[in-house]
């Protein structure tokens, strides 16, 4: 047990598939796992483990930020024995070429946050997930017939910027990112720090340039096909 997690040791499988949302990780434990258990729901950032084909698979909320999900996943590296994280969360689109709705495979993620220079002296401000489980969702895709994007994303510790914050066309202009959300940087960067894996998969959920977007039931019960792709994808790794 932690102080953030208060799940018996051997409670997690090795691969965990991570939402921000708690209410997200219940409807995919709910919805797609067979012996599911609620195995820790301190401060409600509810994790389950059950059984996807025979396969134990577990899932829990990082809630939201890089701080929120660099505890998580700290904690299920170190403490847990979890090998494998793959974030499953939704992003704003900065490009015409990813439309609301979309699944993209992050291939890298660009950050100006500070925090792989305080948690390591990291100054890296792009990281890069496991190409290892990439290789699988990719391949896992195309047995599917799921159409997967790539892209550069965008993780940003602020999600309403100040009069004098940088615009996201200068930032997409000046960095080449394709889309935004709020974590993935922080999980890839401790899963390099402690020698375990992590991807992101996330589902467009709203367009920067269409000012299209789902409402927050549809981010939270609609994502299917990336849950899916997640869920097939963790059970060969």
């Amino acid at each position: 047990m932690t102080p953030h997690n208060n799940a018996p040791d051997g409670a997690f499988a090795k691969t965990v598939l991570m939402p921000g949302d708690p209410l997200r990780a219940k409807f995919i434990a709910e919805t797609f796992l067979e012996d599911v258990k609620l195995v820790t729901s301190v401060r409600n950032c509810l994790g389950f483990t059950g059984k996807y084909k025979g396969v134990p698979v577990s899932v829990m909320a990082s809630g939201m930020g890089m701080p929120s999900i660099g505890i998580y996943s700290h904690e299920l590296y170190s403490f847990y024995g979890v090998e494998n994280i793959i974030r499953i969360g939704s992003a704003g689109s900065y490009t015409d070429r990813l439309a609301v709705q979309d699944v993209v495979l992050a291939d890298s993620c660009y950050s100006e946050s500070s925090y792989a220079y305080v948690h390591n002296r990291v100054t890296d401000k792009v990281l890069y997930p496991s190409e290892e489980i990439n290789k699988v969702i990719w391949e896992t895709a195309e047995e599917l017939g799921i159409e997967v994007q790539t892209g550069e994303v965008h993780s940003s510790d602020v999600f309403y910027g100040g009069p004098n914050a940088e615009s996201w066309e200068s930032l997409r202009e000046r960095t080449s990112v394709d889309c935004v959300e709020m974590e993935s940087f922080a999980l890839f960067h401790n899963a390099n720090v402690l020698g375990k894996r992590a991807a992101c998969l996330l589902t467009i959920s709203d367009s920067f340039i269409s000012h299209v977007e789902l409402t927050p039931e549809e981010r939270q019960n609609s994502f299917r096909t990336m849950m899916t792709l997640a869920l097939e994808s963790a059970i060969k790794l």
